[in-house]
Formats: C-alpha cells, structure tokens, sequence
C-alpha cells in the first residue's frame, strides 16, 4: 500500500489508501480540538465551533453550594471525573510545552490553551483550601451519579436529573486524585507562566497545596466515592505522588520537589519495567519525566527498557498495533507511543521511536485499512457511542429511539478517536458496541499529543483533501 503514489491512485484507482506521507496530522490535530469543545459542559462561549451543542448542566452545585458548571463530560454520558479529567490535562499540557511549534503552525496556539484553560478554571474553583474557605472542601471527585445518568440518553442540554458532586477531604482522602489534579495544574502553570502570569500563579500556588494534601492525607478516592472504582479503578497512588512532586519541581525549580519524587520513586518501588501507561499506571511516565529532569542513568535507563519492551516486545495485532487491553485498544498504543516520543527527545533511540509512534498513528488514520477517527479519513466511524451526537438536530426530541437507531448519528464528533480493534483487528462500528466505540477525554490525550509530534517532524500536506479511493 505505502508504495502507492499519489499519481497511481488518481490513474488506476487500485489503492485502498494513500501513502502515509499524505496523512494531514495538522487537521487532525484540529479535529482533536473539536473533540474536546463537544464534551464541554456548563455555558458556552460566544465563539462555540461546534454547532450542535449549547450550554448544559448550569445548575451544577457543590455540597454548599459551590458552583461547580464548566468543565468536561469524560464520555458519550454526562458525569464529569475529576481523576480523568486532571489527566487528560496534564498530557495536553505536556505535549504544548514539548511541541509549542507544531500547535503554532497550524493556528491553534489560542485554542489549545483555551481548551486547557477551560479545565484548570473548573478545578482551580474548588481544590484549594482558601483562608476564606470555611468548608475546607479540596477536590470535588466527580459530578453525577453515574448509575442515573446512565438511564439517560439524550443531550447534555436537556438533562433535568440530580446531578450529586462528590468530593475528597481530610476525612476521605484520595491522594491519587489530589495528586494527579496537583501534576496537571503545575504543568498548566508553565504553559501559561510567559502568557498570563497571574494566572500562571495562581494554578502553582493551587498545585502546591494540592500535593501537600495528597502526601498528608493518604488514601484512595474510589474509597471516599463509593461506586466511583466500576468505573474509573484506582489500585496506587504512589504514582500519582511522584508525578506530581516531578512536576512540582519542573515548574518551581525547587529541589525539594525533586528530592521528594525520588523519595517517592524508591518507596513505591516504580523502577520496574510497567507495560502500559495511562489514568491509572503513570509509573512509565514518571521515569521518562524524571530521566528528562535529571539525566541519571537509573532513570534513562528505565525508559529504555520500557521503550524498548513496547517496540519490540509487546503483543500486537496481526496488521502491527500494539495491543494492551480490550478497552481503549487505541488509547493504549497512543499512550505508551507519547512516552517513547518523550525518551526520544530525552535522546534515545530517537529514530526508532519516533518510527514506531508514527506506525501507532498511520495504523490509527487509515494504514489497518479504515479510519478510526471521526470525520478524517476512509471510512471512518459512523456510530461512536456518545449519546449528543447520535440525536437529531433540535428541537426534535431526542430519548433511547436514537440509540436503538441503526443509522449514522446525525451529528458529527470529528475528531473522537474511538476505542478501537480486538487483538485480531476486528472492528464493530456499532453504537451499542461500546468496547470499539466508546469516546472518553482519556482517549484522545495521548494521540493528540503524538499528533503534535508528528506535524513537526512529518509535515506532509494532503494533496487531495485526505482523499481516500477504493476500487
């Protein structure tokens, strides 16, 4: 397929899709964009892109009355996670400071950072303690009742339900997710340190405190929030500890942060090889962070081996994507290719790392013979499971008519990336089908920041729109 010309597909028609040298990664990079504004919750600003939704979930309050609106609903249903939505953020974060240029060839310098800001402004709300504070509330852990909102299916716009938040304290501690919120709100502050200084400030200031609540107040939040582990499981935080003590110290400068992630680093034990890297097992990305922060070798050398393990070691399927679990098929190789580009600009093994995350993402856009993002591409999904965008326009009701429904969702989510194949490529483009179909915030991270990546070292513009030809 890949020595297919462009020329040769216009004369013979004989390519099921052209090489990936044509791949735009700028417009799905942009593409990646609109994904997020769709999930936006709360009240929309005047410049909205996405045509079909409005302003949702305005009544969204706190246990005393904190106004909890804004934000990002995780999925294809309306409950918003604070554990991923804190890491969605600190990867986006990672790949605008590691990739800056790309985001500004392609004249979305504003909206990424408005789509970052966007999520730092909904926490910096409510995880602090405040001196004026007297609730002394620090981080609200999801808002909705997942088992409700699941009874649900429609548009964000109409829900009439309660929607409970949940939150950790010093009573129900969740140093996971006080950790994980404290890495994405230092990460933040260097995004914005030479943009909005006050601002800036203000996420570091909110981070520190944040850390220093995760490291006194020891536990998980699936134990605080009951029922929140079916759905978003949290086995360690000792992860989430280091990382944000990592990140601490990458925005601050200050040894101590340093000190203490080392400390942490050797206490939970992260120096052995981890297989995967995402919202619950970032011990992949802590080493990469760590090698980046201070060249020692304990620390290179373990992103190696994780590197190394994952390109030539880790299961694949048949046409070459790597393979970790049955959910997120994609998100997992997206993720674990973002940690090899990471060690790739640390200096290792760049050539073959940078290969094997471009061979994640073509696999993704159209090399395993179909697109498996919304609106780009050859056949790309028609039925992602997302509730918003399976309805019809409005003001035509929308209710469970439209998810029994067997034809296209009326409204497209471009840029989702869905969950993805089975070990055998196997794919279902059903709704229903949410094990290949699901759409989440975690999904997209990782492959948005490769996306990133691959702009500024594999600009190659679309000749014919990302025209893909079949017989």
């Amino acid at each position: 397929m890949r020595e297919c010309t462009v020329l040769a597909i216009v004369a013979t028609l004989s390519c099921t899709v052209v090489a990936a040298a044509d791949y735009n990664y700028s417009k799905v990079l942009e593409l990646s964009l609109l994904f997020y504004e769709a999930q936006r919750s709360g009240k929309l600003p005047p410049d909205n892109r996405v045509p079909w939704r409005g302003d949702s979930a305005l009544n969204d309050r706190g246990q005393h009355g904190e106004d909890l609106t804004g934000g990002y609903y995780d999925a294809g249903d309306f409950v918003k996670f604070g554990f991923t939505m804190a890491s969605t953020t600190t990867l986006l974060a990672w790949g605008y400071m590691s990739y800056r240029d790309a985001y500004e060839a392609a004249a979305l310098l504003g909206i990424i950072r408005a789509m970052i800001k966007v999520k730092t402004k909904y926490f910096n709300v409510f995880t602090l303690m405040m001196p004026c504070s007297r609730t002394k509330h620090l981080s609200v852990s999801m808002v909705g009742d997942f088992n409700l909102d699941h009874t649900f299916w429609g548009r964000p716009e109409d829900l009439n339900m309660s929607r409970p938040a949940y939150k950790i304290d010093a009573q129900h501690p969740g140093s996971d997710l006080a950790g994980e919120t404290a890495a994405a709100l230092a990460a933040v502050a260097i995004v914005f340190r030479h943009v909005d200084h006050a601002y800036s400030n203000k996420c570091l200031e909110h981070a520190k405190q944040l850390y220093r609540f995760a490291t006194q107040y020891r536990g998980l939040y699936h134990e605080a929030i009951k029922g929140a582990a079916q759905y978003y499981e949290s086995t360690d935080y000792g992860d989430e500890l280091t990382w944000a003590a990592a990140w601490l110290y990458k925005a601050t400068d200050d040894s101590q942060y340093l000190d203490e992630a080392e400390h942490h680093y050797m206490k939970f034990r992260l120096k052995e090889r981890p297989n995967e890297f995402f919202y619950n097992k970032k011990v992949a990305g802590v080493q990469i962070l760590l090698a980046q922060l201070t060249r020692q070798p304990e620390y290179m050398e373990a992103a190696q081996a994780f590197c190394d393990f994952t390109v030539s070691y880790q299961k694949k399927t048949p046409k070459g994507l790597v393979y970790i679990d049955k959910f997120g098929t994609l998100c997992h190789a997206a993720n674990v290719a973002f940690v090899c580009l990471q060690a790739a600009d640390a200096g290792i093994a760049p050539v073959k790392y940078r290969e094997f995350a471009r061979r994640q993402i073509d696999y993704m856009l159209g090399d395993s013979g179909r697109s498996y993002v919304v609106g780009f591409g050859y056949d790309y999904p028609k039925q992602p499971h997302h509730a918003a965008s399976s309805c019809p326009s409005r003001p035509a009701p929308c209710g469970w008519d439209a998810f029994n429904w067997t034809g296209e969702n009326p409204q497209l989510l471009k840029g989702a990336l869905v969950s993805g194949p089975d070990e055998n490529d196997h794919y279902m483009d059903k709704r229903e089908e949410y094990v290949y179909n699901e759409v989440t915030l975690e999904y997209n991270a990782g492959f948005h920041f490769i996306l990133d990546k691959l702009n500024q070292f594999f600009p190659s513009p679309v000749k014919f729109d990302q025209l893909f030809l079949t017989h």
